[in-house]
């Protein structure tokens, strides 16, 4: 009877690996996967385990390795149908009927592998007789060890059209053409007035040859390096009922055991590149196969680790392949599973590498490897100038077809954050980092800021002469002021635009200062500011508890908590508001004045004037209040 690879997969992930291993030996909890003694060999300390995420058991001790049902099979000796009765009753799943068909499939599959072995064979015996001399010469000048010729499986395919054809035979043409190779023209051409079916050919003809395992070591395809001049370089074999390139990494079978013992997954551009490595003792390295790394193969390192090393050449090539990888990443990325880059020297392999430096070289360069985040930041960075206003917008909105690629919220919202961060430390100074705020045109910093105790920028205060007075030590100007600032705090993108008269304003009570002091300096010194960001900034406190009571709903504003307010409406009233209230002081100097020189030079009639106009100012500002109080305004 033949099972679906899809019902067994459904299997294995309803089940749960460390209870059912539980049941007959004692597991601990570590980490994120369990630990206990091998029961397949005698260990006191235990060396033995189980991750249930991956749905896999493995043993350090002894290589004992498997999933569900293999431990039924192996710790159980139950045959394989009756460990997947027991497991499906416990899981509550019903085991498929007969299916003719799939039966019939699967005795197809196990011929084509049966095709496949013996392929091996003859390619291995080839290379050992006297048609593969070049080759072997070729693999002593790569430096590659009988024992590493033995462990990848090289062989060698004759410069023939016919050779493997005819010493495969007994299989018959058409499971040669499927396994892929055999070429069939699939043609007629004429012959003398009559029409003949052309003969198919061997598809692999004066090349170095080696396997590609699926995760079983099942030999499933072929890679064929050319020896001589001629083209392609590499020749794969074609997609077949064994063999999806899309889905397949080349030593996924060594690599996988070896990711176990390293914590680590290195992807490499190509065969050789996995062959250097693990000669030089990097045995958990894998490459796609001839194209560029797909979804499935980065789903598929990810379930051996969760931040794989994608190790590519130094090149204009390299980069590029590592960069549609990371690309191809961004839909799939979630919480934990990220990808990291690591470059090698320009010009050179890991081969190269390895080579002229020797494996810690190799190391170094691993353990250099940067974040996902700091690969594309980069990349963008250096993908135009940016000299123009215009060129950083054409930067940030680069970066925001990135982030806006990636499904999780939870990982896109960080990406957006570290994107601003990054952005806003490129074209602004950041404070507490070094250096006065820069100017948010350009120039040097604005001369007289200073540091509060906190280390945030504040800006100097305006001078004032002896008459002038500060704003909102009480009444209806400190009314309006907390509105004001409230509805800065609500809609922190205003500040910028009210910048040049905030900073203008002198104000009484100190608390109040300071915040305002602070939202002045985050706007100089970020392109974007957020109320989290200023909450931040401010830290724990008075001044801090403070902006938290104005976020309160019931707290009155320019920007009523239960309204979408427009844009345009707040930047108009926050406009006439914070006039007004910068007015007060001076008109008041200027009453002041106007009545120590009304003996002088100033009529009554001026003096009058003034008056009238401070009266209105503050008709005008107990208007203001008393709306933002009620919040009729918008």
């Amino acid at each position: 009877m033949s099972l679906s690879p899809a019902f067994l997969d459904e299997l294995r992930a309803r089940t749960s690996l460390s209870t059912l291993i539980g049941r007959t030996v004692k597991v601990q909890k570590a980490g994120r996967e369990y630990k206990a003694c091998c029961p397949f060999h005698n260990e006191k300390t235990p060396s033995f385990t189980i991750n249930d995420e991956k749905g896999f058991y493995h043993c350090f001790g002894c290589g004992a390795h498997g999933d569900a049902i293999r431990w039924m099979t192996d710790q159980r000796g139950l045959p394989f149908m009756e460990a997947v009765k027991e497991l499906a009753q416990t899981a509550g799943m019903d085991v498929p009927a007969p299916d003719p068909r799939a039966a019939k499939r699967a005795e197809q599959a196990r011929g084509l592998h049966d095709v496949m072995m013996a392929a091996q064979s003859f390619f291995e015996d080839q290379l050992g007789g006297i048609d593969g001399a070049e080759a072997r010469d070729y693999l002593a000048r790569r430096g590659i060890s009988d024992a590493t010729r033995r462990a990848f499986g090289f062989g060698y395919s004759p410069d023939s059209r016919g050779k493997l054809k005819t010493a495969l035979r007994d299989f018959g043409e058409a499971m040669l053409v499927e396994t892929g190779l055999l070429i069939d023209p699939d043609g007629l051409e004429p012959d003398g007035g009559t029409a003949k079916k052309r003969d198919s050919y061997d598809r692999f003809r004066g090349r170095l040859m080696l396997p590609i395992r699926d995760i079983r070591g099942r030999v499933i395809a072929f890679g064929g390096r050319i020896l001589g001049a001629g083209e392609p370089k590499y020749l794969n074999s074609p997609d077949t009922p064994l063999f999806d390139k899309g889905r397949t990494l080349y030593n996924i079978d060594r690599a996988s055991p070896a990711s176990r013992q390293t914590g680590r997954v290195i992807v490499v551009e190509g065969y050789m590149d996995v062959i250097a490595l693990a000669q030089a003792g990097f045995g958990e390295a894998v490459a796609p196969l001839g194209t560029a790394l797909t979804e499935h193969q980065i789903e598929r390192i990810w379930k051996m680790t969760d931040v794989p090393i994608l190790c590519f050449d130094g090149d204009s090539a390299g980069q590029k392949a590592a960069i549609r990888a990371a690309m191809r990443a961004l839909p799939l990325l979630r919480p934990g599973m990220s990808l990291a880059f690591a470059t090698l020297p320009a010009g050179q392999d890991p081969d190269d590498l390895i080579r002229a430096d020797g494996p810690a070289a190799m190391e170094a360069v691993l353990g250099r490897a940067e974040p996902l985040v700091e690969r594309l930041w980069a990349f963008e960075q250096a993908a135009a100038p940016l000299d123009t206003p215009e060129q950083r917008a054409a930067l940030k909105q680069r970066l925001s077809a990135i982030t806006d690629s990636i499904a999780h919220p939870d990982v896109r919202a960080h990406y957006v954050h570290a994107f601003r961060e990054r952005y806003d430390a490129l074209f602004f100074a950041r404070p507490g980092f070094g250096g006065a705020p820069r100017h948010p045109r350009g120039g040097s910093a604005r001369p007289g800021w200073q540091r509060d105790r906190r280390g945030n920028w504040k800006p100097p205060l305006p001078p004032a002469g002896n008459e002038a007075r500060a704003i909102g030590a009480s009444g209806m100007e400190q009314r309006l002021l907390r509105a004001v600032l409230a509805s800065l705090l609500r809609h922190p993108e205003q500040i910028g635009l009210h910048r040049e008269m905030l900073v203008g304003l002198r104000i009484a009570d100190a608390t109040l200062a300071e915040l305002l002091n602070v939202m002045i300096a985050a706007s100089l010194t970020k392109e974007t500011v957020e109320t989290d960001g200023l909450l931040t900034i401010l830290g724990q406190g008075e001044v801090y508890n403070m902006a938290k009571g104005m976020l309160r709903a019931d707290t009155f504003t320019f920007t009523p908590h239960r309204m979408k307010a427009d844009s345009g409406r707040v930047q108009r009233d926050l406009d006439e508001a914070i006039r007004v209230m910068a007015q007060g002081p001076e008109l008041e100097m200027n009453l002041a004045a106007a009545t120590r020189r009304a003996m002088d030079d100033v009529t009554e009639a001026n003096l009058s004037a003034q008056q009238q106009a401070l009266a209105a100012h503050r008709d005008h500002l107990t208007r203001l209040a008393e709306l933002a109080q009620s919040e009729d305004i918008v």
